[in-house]
């Protein structure tokens, strides 16, 4: 397990995160929350930049192009336009182009300079082989929004296109409005996410995590899919942080609730 660096041992003790031992990292965990639940909302509210995009475009195989895109090479931090490398990088899905990969990329990209064309190819092969993009995320009629999910998350593991990223764009596509899915989990496997969720919840075994991240969102009252981003955050380190463009504004009273069932 990656170290990473906490505050010191103040007697804090919570039975929702029983990893934890320091206000300090609870208080964090709590403001992480809170921005991954408001820009939850915001995506399917009233979406930033590219997103918004996504949602209003005709095209259904061009907007999952773009979203994949944005998932892949992430949206800057700290830049004016956070998705003007994505526009850069960007050639229509019907070009079959491969998109200018040496770009800027965000802090949880999955994208590298030199390897990265094979994560493209793969994903075009993989849509072909389907019937196309718009066949690919459709899937089985029967599947449910949570069955589709899960089924697409395994489908699209492909090569260099890690857990944070995949999950980030299905995530992203039900919540536009432009895939009919939702999670269930969080899909844990080998990322930052996962370590940081062995930091919170004081144990290693994947399927206890999922439980325990379960109970914390119900308890929570809040979305399953907000702890992906929260927990990416709460590890992060030297601004590290994904924000994703996001815009969105926490409202106060949320986080005092995530606080007070923290016990912080």
């Amino acid at each position: 397990m990656r170290q990473l660096a906490q505050a010191a041992d103040d007697g804090y003790r919570s039975p929702l995160a029983s990893g934890l031992k320091a206000t300090a990292d609870a208080e964090r965990l709590a403001d992480e929350l809170a921005f991954a639940t408001a820009r939850l909302a915001e995506l399917a509210a009233d979406p930033p930049a590219l997103y918004a995009d996504i949602a209003l475009l005709d095209d259904a195989d061009e907007a999952l192009w773009l979203a994949f895109l944005v998932a892949y090479l992430g949206p800057l931090e700290d830049e004016p336009d956070a998705f003007s490398a994505i526009r850069a990088a960007h050639v229509p899905w019907a070009s079959g182009e491969l998109p200018q990969l040496d770009v800027a990329r965000g802090p949880r990209t999955a994208a590298d300079a030199v390897t990265g064309e094979r994560t493209i190819v793969a994903y075009r092969a993989w849509a072909q082989r389907a019937g196309g993009q718009q066949a690919a995320f459709a899937g089985e009629p029967s599947w449910t929004p949570e069955r589709r999910f899960d089924r697409l998350f395994e489908r699209l593991a492909l090569p260099g296109l890690g857990r944070g990223p995949r999950y980030e764009l299905l995530v992203s596509l039900g919540r536009l409005g432009v895939v009919d899915m939702r999670p269930s989990s969080l899909q844990f496997s080998d990322d930052e996410t996962t370590t940081a969720a062995k930091r919170v919840f004081g144990i290693g075994d994947k399927i206890l995590l999922e439980r325990r991240a379960r109970a914390l969102a119900d308890e929570l009252g809040l979305p399953i899919e907000a702890l992906d981003l929260a927990l990416f955050n709460w590890s992060a380190r030297g601004g590290k942080r994904a924000t994703y463009g996001s815009t969105a504004v926490v409202a106060g009273v949320e986080r005092v609730a995530i606080a007070g069932v923290l016990g912080v």
